[in-house]
């Protein structure tokens, strides 16, 4: 289980100092593992459009989340036969989603910071909601096949009351293109097996003899065949049941029983082709230049990413796979790699609207060891920036869903952001690498 915490500080020589002081305590206590977070610098605007930015961010940061986590349970939903697979197809630019974060890198092709702030937080809302109709449609289309799937199955599995006959019976099993006899089929419950045998032939006038068969049984009877003269059918219907013994209407028709056996097979090839079990895993990297990011290395490493560096390829373009798995993965990737740049973007209208201008500020993603640490690393936090606002370090500022976005611009001090990890239904794709933002 991931949780990963982003925190901001301002970048004068007094608070990187003090951020090295975190790194060292943090480092020495085994506390959290913490990155530099590299946010590229943005044309800022004016204040109100930042406080409007902090306020529409917030909203947008709620919905992407819930996007990607219906993102989610929707390839849980198609991987129904590989459910241990769901979590390495959950992947950000080819990479496991803890790596992702660890190492953001801002996507200054899709996102170019020489547009307006809110050029690029209207980018990715327009972004995010085109996945989101997208998702609707091809979800509402597979949602409507595997329901009238499932009808069939039930169908197919049900008591000799209920379910459909046309895969016990047989052209063998009927008198047929007969003008005076007629083949019923009787539920005669096991109890009475022996006295139906005997009786069958004197429930009415002109019936067959030794015309029954059994052909078919379940927990409760058994389903029989008799056959006699259609001018009796319906004396015989009513001495039956009058002996609770169940006449089952049903019509022997090849032609609707070969209709209704390709459907199922339509059915069950259509909801297949979804998603074939020979999914394939794409590697990690990613398909855009790294000479378009903003490089993040370890707090305090001397060695940065260097530009230039070759992309790493996609194993497969998907192929054995279904459409609308091939579509998730990507797009899930895509909302992924979009909630993060909100994040980003958050970060840095926050630390604005606090800090003032000119832009100078350090965020920090940090990465608690164990949950029992977090309550260390809070103090940690509190003692080391309790100089920036002694009231702010004493209750730190959540800003993540729920929380109020517009604090940082009323309450001067450290800026946290906090990633939750979180367990989407069915168990299997939680785990490291899912992270939601939420209330500490």
């Amino acid at each position: 289980m991931s949780e990963f915490w982003l925190i901001s500080a301002p970048g004068d020589k007094e608070n990187l100092q003090a951020l090295e002081r975190m790194n060292t305590v943090t480092s020495k206590s085994n506390l959290s593992h913490n990155t530099k977070f590299s946010i590229p610098d943005f044309k800022v605007g004016t204040l109100d459009s930042l406080v409007g930015l902090s306020d529409e961010l917030g909203k947008l940061d709620t919905f992407a989340e819930s996007l990607i986590k219906r993102m989610a349970q929707t390839v849980a939903d198609v991987m129904e036969d590989s459910e241990g697979k769901v979590q390495e197809n959950l992947l950000a630019n080819g990479d496991n989603l803890t790596s992702f974060v660890s190492h953001f890198e801002w996507d200054m092709a899709k996102y170019p910071t020489k547009q307006t702030l809110v050029s690029v937080v209207d980018t990715v809302a327009k972004q995010l909601a085109q996945i989101e109709a997208d998702l609707k449609s091809r979800t509402a289309t597979y949602s409507a096949l595997k329901t009238a799937l499932e009808n069939l199955e039930k169908r197919s599995t049900g008591n000799l009351f209920t379910r459909t006959l046309s895969d016990i019976v047989s052209k063998e099993d009927f008198v047929l293109d007969s003008e005076y006899l007629v083949t019923l089929l009787v539920i005669v419950p096991k109890a009475s097996y022996a006295q139906w045998q005997k009786t069958y032939e004197s429930l009415s006038d002109m019936v067959v003899p030794r015309s029954t068969k059994l052909i078919a049984e379940d927990p409760e009877g058994g389903l029989f065949t008799v056959t006699l003269f259609r001018r009796v059918m319906d004396d015989f219907k009513t001495k039956a049941k009058e002996n609770k013994f169940m006449v089952r209407e049903f019509y022997y028709d090849e032609k609707e029983i070969k209709k209704e056996r390709e459907e199922m097979t339509r059915l069950l090839s259509d909801k297949k082709q979804q998603y074939q079990n020979s999914c394939v895993t794409l590697k990690k990297g990613s398909s855009i230049s790294r000479d378009h990011k903003v490089k993040g290395a370890p707090l305090g490493s001397p060695t940065r990413l260097a530009a230039g560096q070759p992309d790493r390829e996609r194993e497969s373009e998907g192929e054995g796979e279904g459409p609308l798995l091939r579509w998730l993965k990507v797009n899930f990737s895509e909302a992924f790699t979009a909630w993060i740049h909100i994040k980003a973007l958050r970060v840095f209208v926050e630390s604005v609207l606090r800090y003032g201008l000119p832009v100078n500020f350090q965020a920090v993603l940090l990465q608690p060891h164990k949950k029992s640490a977090t309550k260390r690393l809070r103090e940690v936090l509190n003692s080391v920036f309790r100089h920036l606002d002694e009231v702010a370090a004493a209750s730190v500022l959540d800003v993540g869903v729920g929380g109020d976005p517009g604090a940082a611009a009323r309450q001067p001090g450290l800026l946290p952001l906090r990633l939750l990890p979180h367990r989407p239904q069915p168990p299997g794709l939680g785990g490291p690498g899912f992270p939601s933002a939420g209330h500490r």
